[in-house]
């Protein structure tokens, strides 16, 4: 048996082994035992010594190897010379910078570097997109040339495939063509132009497409630009082979030399050709350079584009239009566009001495009434001195500006497409049977003056299972990107088309054979992105696009409205054909009555209740010698913005048709023809039914 003591001493030793204390223990045990089982990190402090705790004996060879850690711990995290105070981190110690350290690993970021490592914000987001978006930058150009300088635009461009995925992009134009000291510049330099700082509507805003198609092209295969430039007849091509420095957004000129041969590829005379090689990807359909140019040549229809695609086929649009659209001027600032910094840039900047004449010099519609008034509501006056002016009269004149009424800006900045020249390039592309394009007056937004023109295309070869085509545009250039961040997809969306006899389903575009067309022309074009993909929704901007969208919807109903009641007539008259022979027949045997006689008046009776069916619509939607017209055709006559193609009428189906029910042809007309009261008795036996159930 064994003993209480035995018992409590086990008990004792299973404490201390767990780091218990048993109360029964004296401290002085306590202590000595843990003295011989492990040193301590922090000894109790010695009564002698003056500090409250006493420094740990340094770690010897006994130490346990737990120790060790700790103290190598304790060192490595005393602050370094040279280390901010404060920087200490617990554990394993990183090497920390100094702020002159810091300050010496600043450089500025080249322009071209940035977008190189970025180059999905300009478009070249994979393959095939690169190649679309470099089309377009040297087409763009290329029309933007020809127009400034005054000449039909003759475009080529020609897509070569060099490799599985390798292509040579060339796009030739006969526009004046590029004196020599620009190249560079214009074609290795990213953010360098001549239409970014001025109001002016034109396809390039920014400075960048066609230098950042050369950069990707130097990226992905390494190969330079060739430009070839011709300005006189009476001077030889010159060729400038160059490539893009991206770390100081600078062009390399490798080659530069004048070649006499080239001048055959500018029968004008003058011109202008880029060549640009990169990897890409070749398909068809949509979202393609084939939709791209196909959408070029509706939006412009004075120019002449020949295409060449990689697989050898060649496509030429041709020019439907002999004129230039208007020239544009060049207007100055809005005072309702500027923000309070662009104001206060401008007040440090400008040439003028006073208040008055720098309202009425650097803005537009500002005269010296409304400029005298600006200043009134400031509490300055148009004699001021505007090395006077401060920041808190910046403010006032500012706040004035937003108060006083001001003339919207003038439009001649502005070229819209037109509805004549709209309706001729859709005309030349899209195979329909009913054209409608409408104008929408000059609007602004932030100080900027736009105009919205949108068309509509119905029937023909159209599909009329599939969702309607939205075709986008802004300053005549195509959009085929990101279409559902687009403000002109979303006006699509918000007109009820139902309104007009399309079907809709909920939340979506009209299920129907129709071809959507929306263009903004605006001296500056709000896009979402350097790529120039959408347009930003502005409430403004959406507004004018549903308006214009409800106008041409308008138009398509009226069209369709006749349409139907056309055919619906045409259908009661063969019905009418169908007995006059037998009713000629049977009253001549009761009556005597000839039947000849008979059939002919039947016949003239028959005319003139279905005189609907006989009318025919002339290709600006007027009915043909029926000036007596009370419906349709007056709304349509005299309007510039319809066409109707009658050589493609028979192969559309219109909506909500129903071709067995011929009985509904004769309701309400009370004809006497016999057909009436065959009406009467389906009604009388749908009454019979009715009581039964």
């Amino acid at each position: 048996m064994t003993s209480p003591d035995t018992l409590l001493a086990d008990a004792d030793r299973t404490k201390r082994n767990r780091g218990l204390k048993h109360p029964a223990s004296s401290s002085a045990d306590v202590t000595a035992d843990s003295d011989a089982r492990e040193p301590s990190l922090f000894p109790a402090p010695d009564p002698a010594s003056d500090s409250p705790i006493a420094a740990p004996d340094p770690p010897t060879a006994t130490t346990c190897p737990d120790s060790e850690d700790m103290a190598k711990k304790k060192s490595a995290a005393k602050p370094r010379e040279g280390t901010p105070a404060g920087s200490r981190t617990k554990g394993n110690a990183r090497k920390g910078l100094t702020a002159e350290a810091m300050a010496g690993r600043q450089r500025e970021i080249s322009v071209s570097e940035f977008f190189a490592k970025n180059r999905h914000l300009l478009g070249f987001d994979n393959a095939r997109k690169a190649m679309l978006t470099t089309v377009k930058e040297a087409v763009d150009n290329a029309l933007d040339a020809c127009e400034d300088g005054g000449i039909l635009p003759d475009l080529l461009v020609e897509v070569l495939q060099t490799d599985e995925s390798r292509f040579k992009i060339t796009v030739r134009d006969n526009g004046p063509g590029i004196v020599r000291k620009q190249v560079e510049n214009i074609f290795g330099k990213l953010l360098y132009g001549s239409k970014f700082h001025r109001l002016k509507m034109s396809r390039g805003q920014q400075g960048i497409g066609i230098s950042a198609a050369g950069m990707y092209g130097l990226m992905t295969t390494g190969k330079p630009v060739l430009i070839i430039s011709k300005t006189r007849k009476n001077k030889p091509a010159h060729e400038v082979l160059l490539r893009m420095d991206t770390s100081k957004n600078k062009a390399e000129v490798i080659a530069d030399t004048e070649h006499p041969e080239d001048d055959q590829l500018f029968p004008h005379g003058h011109g202008t050709q880029v060549t640009i090689e990169l990897e890409g990807r070749y398909l068809k359909g949509r979202q393609s350079i084939d939709e791209y140019l196909e959408q070029t040549a509706i939006a412009n229809p004075h120019a002449r584009i020949e295409y060449r695609s990689p697989t050898g086929e060649r496509t030429v649009y041709e020019r439907t239009v002999d004129e230039l659209p208007p020239e544009t001027v060049e207007i100055k600032p809005h005072p309702k566009g500027i923000e309070l910094g662009t104001l206060i840039q401008m007040l440090e900047r400008t040439s003028c001495k006073q208040l008055g004449a720098f309202f009425k010099n650097d803005f537009c519609r500002v005269g010296p009434a409304v400029a005298k008034q600006i200043c009134a509501k400031a509490k300055l006056t148009d004699r001021t001195w505007i090395k006077q002016v401060e920041h808190d009269d910046a403010e006032r004149l500012y706040k004035a500006i937003q108060d006083v009424k001001i003339m919207a800006p003038p439009t001649n900045c502005l070229s819209p497409i037109g509805t004549k020249t709209l309706l001729a390039g859709l005309l030349k592309e899209v195979r329909a049977e009913f054209y409608a394009a409408s104008t929408r007056p000059p609007a602004v937004y932030r100080g900027r003056p736009f105009i919205i023109e949108a068309a509509v295309a119905y029937g023909g070869d159209l599909p009329s299972d599939e969702s309607a085509r939205i075709i986008r545009f802004a300053n005549r250039v195509p959009l085929l990107y990101q279409q559902s961040g687009c403000s002109a997809f979303k006006s699509v969306l918000e007109t009820n088309w139902r309104n007009y006899g399309l079907s809709q389903p909920r939340g979506a575009v009209p299920t129907a054979p129709v071809v959507v067309m929306i263009h903004m022309a605006s001296v500056w074009v709000p896009f979402t992105s350097e790529s120039k993909e959408a347009i930003a929704d502005y409430d403004e901007i959406r507004k004018e696009m549903r308006l214009a969208l409800q106008e041409c919807g308008r138009k398509l109903q009226t069209y369709l409205r006749r349409r139907q009641r056309m055919k619906r007539q045409g259908e009661r008259r063969n019905v009418f054909l169908r007995y006059i022979g037998e009713i000629s027949k049977a009253c001549e045997s009761i009556t005597g009555t000839e039947a000849n006689t008979l059939y002919e008046a039947l016949m003239q009776q028959a005319e003139r209740k279905t005189a609907e069916a006989d009318r025919v619509l002339d290709d600006e939607g007027n009915v043909i010698n029926d000036p007596t017209d009370d419906d349709g055709g007056r709304k349509l006559a005299g309007d510039d913005g319809v066409v109707i193609r009658t050589d493609v009428i028979q192969s559309s189906d219109l909506e909500n048709e129903d071709d067995d029910d011929s009985g509904s042809l004769f309701n309400g007309n009370g004809n006497g023809n016999g057909n009436g009261s065959r009406t009467k008795t389906k009604k009388k036996r749908r009454k019979k039914t009715r009581r039964k159930g």
